[in-house]
């Protein structure tokens, strides 16, 4: 098969490394990658967002399957546009894709088919969010309603807080058009948990639980960002809460868009806060979570590219009996990013050490912000690297990766030193 994935990520390098595996493939493309995906497959210079150029692309080369990463040319259409064009391609449509496009639209989405979330109000105007804020005990949590790259959420502890994301939300555009639009909602307590989906029109086949961590510093301080790592599996999910999550979220989510006249097909990502009233939804994502994937897929043993291609096809249930196979080991994923993310940060830092990584067992090192000039890589994004490693346990897999991050260097280089503590302090 000739396969073109599409995006430029560290969730993309973690794509094209298994599918590269698999026995089906002869030829991998990526679109426009970077410079870790151009060790494994061919890059190719468009765009994410540029459906014409690489519907063109796809017809040219034959590619027999197409496989968005990101969520912005799933928002746009792009699955719409290679369905008309008879093209077998791996993600939800341009309605199903609202469900991460637009915050409001997935909460109302949750309250008219009672699927468990924050209590929430949405707001078109600052006037009448501010005076809701006053009203209001905090910590509260502020979303813009658009897509904002991982970022459009703010904790507010403090109604100070609240005012002031409210106002760079709505007045000062800090997220443009999709902070237009926001909802405020209850702050809800527990530990998260991230369930990734694979869907078609008849199936629902998981893969591996996990944990992401999203604030910047250690201890979950500091300001969201895309994700700072990773594990897999996360201990909290067990197979009775994961039973209580597909039937409460996961399968009333499907059902109620297949009601509403919407046919999802593709990976679903349901953020979880396990809460003292149950399991409730944070956020849905409507493609493979990002590190999430770089955690779940180096312990995943079935044909990647096979299961993605049954579903494109509407042919999951060739799984329902098997599952998926799954290393028994964990893994973990350390993000290493440049000085400043999620704010400005330079590009342009040669990175050192990754050779060495190469050497070291059970490790794999995915590239997400660099590119290639001559025989140097260097930074070109906010989040660089997912170092990741294997282990026989959580503990062992933190041992592995953070000796691995030891030997990668680059100007300004941060991470975060606790990914995966809370996994073992739930593991005591």
């Amino acid at each position: 098969m000739k396969v073109l994935v599409v995006g430029s990520g560290g969730r993309e390098h973690a794509l094209v490394w298994k599918i590269v595996q698999s026995k089906l493939a002869d030829t991998c493309f990526c679109a426009p990658g970077n410079g870790g995906i151009a060790q494994v497959a061919t890059c190719v210079s468009l765009r994410a967002e540029d459906t014409a150029g690489l519907l063109t692309f796809a017809k040219k080369e034959k590619i027999d399957l197409t496989i968005i990463g990101p969520e912005a040319p799933l928002a746009a259409g792009i699955v719409d546009e290679f369905t008309k064009a008879g093209l077998a391609i791996f993600g939800p449509s341009q309605r199903a894709a609202q469900l991460e496009a637009s915050k409001v639209f997935a909460k109302e989405l949750m309250a008219r088919h009672n699927i468990p979330t924050a209590r929430f109000r949405v707001f078109n105007n600052a006037t009448n969010a501010r005076q809701y804020i006053e009203t209001i005990t905090m910590p509260c949590v502020i979303k813009a309603d658009g897509l904002a790259a991982g970022k459009g959420v703010v904790i507010a502890q403090s109604r100070d807080q609240a005012l002031e994301a409210v106002a760079q939300m709505m007045e000062g555009k800090v997220f443009g058009a999709a902070g237009e639009r926001i909802i405020i909602e209850e702050c809800l307590k527990g530990e998260e948990a991230s369930i990734i989906v694979l869907v078609d029109a008849n199936t629902i086949i998981p893969l591996a639980s996990s944990q992401d961590h999203k604030r910047v510093f250690d201890e979950d301080r500091g300001p969201n960002t895309g994700g700072m790592g990773a594990y897999s599996p996360a201990p909290l999910v067990d197979e009775k809460l994961f039973a209580q999550i597909r039937s409460t979220i996961i399968e009333p989510t499907v059902k109620g868009l297949r009601e509403e006249g919407i046919t999802y097909r593709g990976a679903l990502y349901a953020g979880i806060m396990i809460t003292s009233e149950g399991p409730k939804v944070l956020e849905y994502n409507v493609r493979f979570g990002d590190p999430e994937t770089q955690a779940i897929l180096p312990r995943l043993k079935s044909d990647l590219l096979e299961v993605l291609y049954a579903a494109s096809n509407d042919n999951l249930k060739n799984f329902l009996k098997t599952g998926l196979s799954w290393e028994t080991r964990a893994c973990v994923c350390v993000v290493c990013t440049s000085k400043g993310y999620p704010g400005n940060y330079e590009k342009g830092k040669e990175i050192s050490g990754l050779k060495d990584c190469v050497k070291m067992k059970d490790v794999v090192v995915f590239h997400a912000g660099t590119k290639k000039e001559g025989e140097k890589h260097l930074t070109c994004g906010g989040r660089v690297l997912g170092v990741t490693g294997l282990g026989v346990s959580i503990a062992k897999a933190i041992d592995t990766t953070y000796r691995a991050v030891a030997k990668i260097k680059f100007d300004g280089m941060h991470y975060r030193t606790d990914i995966g503590k809370k996994a073992l302090q739930i593991l005591k």
